[in-house]
């Protein structure tokens, strides 16, 4: 799959503007953006490949590689990104929630709080592994609640956290933020990992990787999302009373 943008969107992709979001074709590629949003309104500008269809037919499996030219232009109120995932939840309830499984590109400004990795902040511009609909994940579950209480203790955190954290195919790292210098990013997505690269330098390599089937999604939108291995969480939306937009120039998804 090859898209440029130009002259127009592809037929296949599903299309979210919603809240104050709005995608627009420009002479660079497609603009993510959202303007005008407030606390009380979810905002959204979405593209992917799997709305409307039942998760065992997303489209994706590895091992495949995809490539995205972008940048961003403003600072971003809310959470940015693009890579594969399996949609676990929607905040305007147009599927059932599931476990969640993704590999991306990933943004999330403050407050939120999402430290799924040990030593890996919450925030910030990340690569990121998740695969939560495993057995061994799944195994997990009974004791949840028991795992938040404890790794509030000293110590337990640190000890417990690394096999729950390998368990889950959790695998994070902090890149360089995006800015209004066009960068590509390249996601190698293999059966036995997975390699992240950033304008010809490899900025993460690990043996974690989803399952699939995944869709592609690429998004910027205004909400915030605190959970926690120690037992926090929380959900909100930013207002965003001017405008904050990501552009991207290609998208390439090879097997």
């Amino acid at each position: 799959m090859n898209e440029t943008f130009h002259p127009r969107l592809q037929r296949h992709w599903r299309r979210m503007q919603t809240g104050g979001g709005h995608l627009v074709v420009t002479h660079a590629g497609l603009r993510f953006i959202v303007a005008g949003a407030t606390t009380r309104r979810y905002a959204n500008a979405q593209i992917d490949d799997y709305t409307g269809l039942p998760r065992r037919r997303f489209p994706w499996r590895a091992p495949l590689r995809m490539t995205v030219v972008a940048r961003v232009g403003t600072p971003i109120r809310g959470t940015a990104g693009f890579g594969f995932w399996n949609a676990p939840i929607s905040p305007i309830g147009r599927v059932l929630p599931v476990l969640p499984a993704a590999i991306w590109f990933f943004y999330a400004s403050p407050p939120a709080d999402m430290p799924l990795a040990y030593g890996v902040p919450g925030s910030g511009w990340k690569v990121a592994t998740i695969d939560a609909t495993t057995r061994r994940a799944l195994a997990w579950a009974p004791a949840a609640p028991f795992v938040l209480l404890a790794n509030r203790l000293p110590g337990v955190y640190d000890r417990l956290w690394h096999r729950i954290q390998r368990d889950l195919a959790v695998s994070e790292a902090l890149i360089p933020p995006l800015d209004d210098t066009f960068c590509t990013c390249t996601l190698e997505w293999l059966t036995g990992g997975a390699r992240f690269v950033i304008d010809g330098q490899v900025v993460h390599e690990t043996d974690c990787a989803p399952r699939g089937p995944l869709g592609f999604v690429a998004w910027v939108d205004n909400q915030w999302l605190v959970a926690t291995p120690h037992g926090s969480f929380g959900w909100g939306l930013h207002a965003v009373p001017g405008t904050q937009w990501m552009e991207i120039a290609r998208i390439h998804i090879e097997h």
